[in-house]
């Protein structure tokens, strides 16, 4: 199914200006937000979606010009058609970084022993919190399987009490030598020992807990300390905390952060954005409405002759800096409700109005 088009989505023209497309991003967030009674996941997200490309200058022109494929939307992903000469190659990969290894086991021209990975698996997780302890920061208790040391050998391989020997079956070098038969005569070929598995060595007796593999399938429970300031999709790095193996560091844990969509609340960066409706006698003569934060109620005057649309700032009441001192702002953008229900007395009153304010209108 071919995607619709960003600015069809948005519901503005293709010269629209970066204002007019942010002022309708917001109105369509907060109308389809799935949190919202009648509200939408797929078009929350595919609002979402066109907004981040059209707002930012690069994308927008590259959108402009190749269409969904030169932002990653298309079915390729290369805004420049079919690679090598139409062959459809822009999707192949060539490492030839392990011809070496080749060549050596098969003519000994290698190094005497084959490397071993020198680290651990890293491990992904998934944490969900709410739109307010982005805000904020929280911390989260997490509970992951994952192959760590052998509390019993620390990670030795061996029996306490006991030693590690040279293996047997290598003579220690962590290779074997197997002789190939072809049409052009013998051919040996090196290969890592299954018996010491690489090391050289292998232990008099083999830990009684772990049976020599050095690594234990455990439950481990951590406390993730999220900052304050994350946004949806930010990655904490934890070193260390991945899956051991034997001889060599462990890996790194990954903790993927997706932030809950907010009923009232959009962000932009260190903005918080919101809507406040006003009926347009109010926005006519001014007034104040009470404003929800992530701070509580702040009060807000709206002066005399307020346009809907119109924003307004207040400092210190948006996210605060992730790196840095201080908060963002919180934007507060005003609709102004017309009504679409009018008394006979409502109607004689605004038509004197009109007659009133002359051709000029009122709203001058």
């Amino acid at each position: 199914m071919a995607k619709r088009d960003y600015y069809e989505i948005l519901g503005v023209s293709r010269d629209a200006s970066p204002d007019e497309i942010k002022k309708a991003y917001r109105r369509l967030a907060v109308q389809y937000h799935p949190d919202k009674e009648g509200g939408d996941e797929e078009k929350f997200k595919e609002i979402n979606e066109a907004y981040e490309v059209l707002r930012d200058p690069q994308k927008r022109q590259r959108y402009d010009q190749f269409g969904h494929a030169g932002v990653g939307g298309g079915a390729s992903g290369n805004p420049f058609g079919g690679g090598f000469g139409g062959f459809g190659a822009e999707n192949i990969s060539f490492d030839f970084g392990d011809l070496g290894d080749i060549f050596s086991s098969f003519f000994g021209t290698g190094p005497s022993r084959r490397r071993q990975p020198d680290r651990g698996r890293d491990v992904e997780v998934e944490i969900e919190i709410g739109f307010e302890e982005a805000v904020f920061g929280t911390e989260r208790d997490i509970k992951i399987d994952l192959e760590d040391t052998c509390d019993h050998c620390g990670g030795k391989t061996v029996e306490p009490g006991y030693e590690l020997k040279t293996c047997s079956s290598c003579k220690g070098s962590g290779q074997v030598v197997n002789v190939m038969r072809t049409i052009f005569g013998n051919i040996q070929q090196a290969a890592v020992c299954p018996t010491c598995k690489g090391s050289g060595k292998v232990p008099e007796k083999a830990c009684t807990v772990c049976h020599g593999k050095g690594t234990r399938h455990k439950r481990q429970e951590l406390t993730i300390k999220i900052p304050a300031g994350v946004d949806d999709g930010a990655t904490i790095r934890l070193r260390d905390r991945g899956e051991a193996i034997v001889n060599g560091s462990k890996g790194d844990l990954y903790v993927h952060l997706r932030v809950k969509a907010h009923k009232k609340f959009t962000r932009e960066g260190d903005l918080i954005l919101s809507e406040e409706h006003v009926d347009m006698v109010d926005a006519a003569l001014g007034t104040e409405v009470d404003v929800e934060t992530v701070d509580g109620i702040v009060r807000m005057k709206v002066p005399p002759g307020t346009q809907s649309g119109t924003d307004f700032k207040l400092s210190g009441h948006g996210v605060p800096h992730l790196r840095g001192n201080g908060r963002g702002a919180h934007i507060v953008t005003i609709i102004v409700d017309t009504p679409t229900k009018l008394t006979r007395k409502q109607k004689e009153l605004l038509e004197q109005f009109k007659k009133e304010s002359g051709k000029k209108g009122w709203w001058v």
